[in-house]
């Protein structure tokens, strides 16, 4: 992929929600809840201060994050579906053990 974020933009590749409930019930597209965690797969160079610096970002490629439910635009790039949004939209970063 050849794209790179401007600012303090991060480029997610969303994971999908859960296609059914723990009772078993397969959950139809039109009911599913927006997905709210994904995985980061660009990130832009950092946000810029009055001054001209360039503050650093704190989330990397490869972090899976948690953002909010209806942060973001969704975009379309090499038939595969992201969201782009401001670094300042994640919530979080999943740790796995």
């Amino acid at each position: 992929m050849k794209f790179r974020p401007l600012h303090d933009r991060v480029l997610i590749k969303v994971l999908d929600s859960e296609e059914k409930t723990k009772g078993g019930i397969i959950i139809p597209d039109t009911a599913k809840e927006k997905p709210q965690e994904g995985e980061i797969v660009a990130v832009g160079p950092g946000a810029k201060t009055e001054d001209g610096k360039t503050v650093k970002m704190d989330v990397k490629i490869g972090d899976k994050v948690i953002f909010g439910k209806w942060s973001g635009t969704e975009i379309k790039i090499d038939n595969v579906e992201y969201s782009i949004m401001k670094e300042s939209d994640i919530m979080g970063i999943s740790k796995s053990k």
